[in-house]
């Protein structure tokens, strides 16, 4: 939605950006491990990589969310999506999680994403997590507002069966300010706890032309985070978003750094 320095939001067809800055698909689920516990340092990399790899074999637990998922149309668009994201418990050695995707827009409410996940110790020892295809349906098309749409993920996680996330989005604003809301059931026919819901929320601020920042939220049962994130257009058609999180992942204390850049073309 866009919006001037002094008026209130008005109502736009979804998608439409401000200033230059173009809209994000998100919403992806690797299946990542938990981080080996540590004894006053870093755990070494021979039992990262050993955690890791027993992690997958076993399906510990579903991820947790990491990066917002918003509404967008860019109908005709195809967009290069590139990610990543890394989760380091105190006193222990960090997991990452690279990502690429590719996304088409096939028409002004429906667009799709075939998108590959990494897990590993380093980026230089990745090994292939999950194969993840994401659809996202508008139900609103500047008739209120608000945008409101659907998202739905399936996800073929390497050796440990299949899931799937589906849930509605939701985003508005408020003068400068954009807020967004989402609700997900998750199914993982491999881990523990096969149905979970998930939350996300985040609340960005526009400073300037192409800047924006603020603060993002992720839940599930007991387990959350919160922190600061910032997106920026960087030039026309690429957009960088990052965030730094604190709270518990895998229902352990441990802080998340998220990022995302994308070019449309």
């Amino acid at each position: 939605m866009t919006t001037s320095s002094a008026a209130p939001a008005s109502p736009k067809r979804p998608g439409t950006i401000d200033d230059g800055e173009r809209p994000l698909a998100d919403g992806t689920l690797s299946r990542g491990p938990r981080g080996p516990r540590g004894r006053g340092g870093r755990a070494p990399r021979s039992v990262t990589a050993a955690a890791l790899g027993l992690a997958l074999a076993t399906g510990a637990q579903a991820d947790p969310g990491y990066y917002l998922v918003r509404p967008y149309s860019e109908p005709g668009q195809t967009t290069l999506d590139l990610r990543y994201w890394s989760v380091q418990p105190p006193d222990q050695a960090a997991i990452l999680w690279p990502e690429v995707g590719l996304r088409h827009g096939f028409t002004d409410r429906w667009s799709s994403e075939l998108l590959l996940s990494w897990i590993g110790p380093t980026l230089q020892s990745q090994s292939l997590s999950s194969i993840n295809w994401t659809h996202q349906y508008l139900l609103t098309q500047g008739d209120r507002p608000y945008d409101l749409g659907l998202h739905l993920q399936l996800i073929r996680n390497r050796d440990r069966g299949n899931a799937v996330e589906v849930g509605p989005l939701f985003q508005a604003e408020w003068g400068l300010t954009q807020f967004n809301l989402n609700l997900f059931w998750a199914h993982d026919a491999a881990a523990r706890r096969q149905n979970q819901t998930k939350l996300q929320w985040q609340a960005l601020h526009r400073w300037s032309t192409g800047w924006r920042a603020g603060l993002q939220g992720f839940a599930e049962p007991k387990s959350w985070r919160a922190g600061p994130t910032w997106r920026a257009t960087l030039v026309p058609g690429l957009e960088l978003q990052a965030a730094w999180l604190w709270g518990n992942t895998y229902r352990r204390r441990g802080d998340m750094l998220s990022a995302q850049l994308q070019w449309g073309f």
